[in-house]
This record gives C-alpha cells, structure tokens and sequence, in this order.
C-alpha cells in the first residue's frame, strides 16, 4: 500500500513539474478550460438568482381554504389540526370570519356598507404555505384538499408557478444543452495535448516498455495531467465565476437602491462548485484516457 502511494505521489509532482516546464501553454489551456466552463455555469448561477428574485418579487404560492358556512368550532379546531400535520405543509395560518370582515371594512373603503349587514357573510378560512413549491406538486395538495369535508372552496393561484417554471425548464435544458457541447470541446483540448506528448515522449515511452514498464505505470502521468489541467480549469471557471458576481453586485447595489430593493446576486452554492470541480477534473481524465487508449497503445 505504501509503495502504490509513494508511486502515485512521485508521478502527481513529475505532472506538476511538467506544467512548469511549459508555464505559457499550460496556462492558456487552462484559461480556455476555465472561460468555457464559466459560461454554463455562469448561467446556471444566473438562473438560481433570477428565481430567488421572482420569489420575493412575487411571494411564495399559497392556498387559500375557505370553510363552509356550517363549520363550527371543533371543526376548524380538527382541519387546522390535520393540516398542521401534512407532510407537504410548511405552515398553516387561521383567519377567522371576523377578522376578515375587519380587513375587507379597511381595504375596500366601504365601511359603511359592511356594517349595516344583518350578519357576517365571510366564512372562517385557512391559509396554506406548502413545502413543495413546484406547479405540478402545488394542483395535487390543492385537488386533496378540495376533497375534504367542511370546506367549501380551495383556491391557489399558481399561474405564475406555472409560468415560472416552465421559463426556467427552458433555462436548464438550453444550459445543459450548453453544457454538453463544450465539455465536449474541453475533452477534445485534452485529448489533443496528451496526444502531442505522447507523439514527443515516442522513443522514451518505447524505451520504457522494453525495460518492463507496464501499460499503467506508462499510462498513469498521462492520466494525471489531464486531471490536474482539468481540475486548475474548474478553479479558473470558479474564479471566473466569482470575480464576475462581485463585479455586477458592485454596478447592481446602485440599481437595486433605485427601486428601493436589497437585491445582490449570490455565488455558487458550496456544493454547485464542488460539483464544477469535480466534472471539470473528469472531463480532463475522460480526455486524457481517450487519447491514451488511441495513440499510446497502439505504439506498444
């Protein structure tokens, strides 16, 4: 075990010298690498933030229950109860018929005509927050709750979920579609610059493999250097990433003041750029294997 280590340890740092030895190209691979990741991902973050912002903008979806005009107190007090107990209910707030009479009298200005009803017209309702906040998840609790009894009507307005939604699958599948076409390209750089050393370290590959060399331990500094040159590229898409947002909060803080907003655009989560390290180091590896597969065992 210790010498599998010490073997893997010897070619990362003989990998990490051969990026010295060429600092200029090394570097302008991993600059094309980091701008063509920064853009899928730059999007992606865009779209995380354009629905943080419809979400304040607009409120959360709620669902209004309006009881039947029978319903007395031990049935507000058993629904409130089973709501409350919900698996895909957030939080339930109780309006009661008065207090709603006495909001209606403050809104609508006509004081005078509500007050000179014989009795209140306005039925107890619910107010329902709902954990799942998607349109599809939103219709169904809506259509259960409609069956139950005591209540009268089940009212949601989920028209801009619907909108919202749809807006964003359209966002996710253009940026995915991104996505795919430059990891693509990026595992196109890889494999052509593990080709060219592998074409340049020809006699010193076939030296190696008269001696007694192995296919893995010739293939391993490959492998490791598309790794690592893809690994350096999701750091440079992540700083891409990161200096941008600064900059446009920076430029944004100044137009949010004017329509007397707090809005800043957040960075990628610590998992989103987990998740970019770690596929950009991949895409380098997929790349380098393709190319080592190709070339270097067809010279053996």
């Amino acid at each position: 075990m210790k010498n599998w280590l010490n073997q893997h340890v010897r070619v990362l740092l003989f990998t990490i010298r051969r990026f010295y030895a060429t600092p200029l190209s090394s570097l302008l691979n991993i600059l094309v690498i980091g701008i063509a990741l920064s853009l899928p991902t730059g999007l992606y973050v865009l779209m995380q933030n354009i629905q943080n912002l419809a979400e304040q903008a607009i409120g959360k979806p709620q669902i209004s229950i309006f009881l039947s005009m029978d319903a007395n107190q031990d049935d507000i007090s058993r629904i409130s109860k089973k709501l409350k107990q919900h698996d895909e209910i957030k939080s339930v707030e109780l309006v009661p018929r008065d207090q709603a009479l006495e909001q209606l009298k403050q809104t609508t200005g006509l004081a005078d005509v509500i007050g000179g009803l014989a009795q209140n017209p306005l039925p107890d309702a619910f107010i329902v927050y709902p954990k799942n906040l998607h349109a599809q998840a939103l219709q169904a609790l809506r259509d259960e709750l409609q069956q139950w009894p005591k209540l009268e009507h089940v009212q949601l307005d989920s028209a801009w979920a619907h909108k919202l939604e749809a807006l964003l699958n359209f966002g996710r599948l253009a940026v995915l579609i991104l996505a795919m076409l430059l990891s693509l390209a990026l595992v196109a750089i890889t494999f052509n610059t593990i080709r060219l050393q592998i074409l340049t370290q020809r006699e010193e590959i076939e030296v190696s493999a008269l001696i007694g060399a192995t296919n893995n331990f010739i293939r391993r500094p490959f492998l490791y250097f598309g790794l690592l040159q893809g690994l350096l590229g999701g750091v440079a898409a992540w700083l891409i990433i990161i200096i941008s947002v600064a900059l446009l909060n920076s430029s944004l803080t100044g137009l949010a003041e004017l329509y007397a907003s707090h809005f800043t655009l957040h960075p990628p989560s610590a998992g989103d750029s987990l998740t970019l390290l770690l596929f950009s180091a991949y895409l380098g590896w997929l790349g380098a294997w393709l190319s080592v597969k190709q070339h270097l065992l067809s010279m053996l």
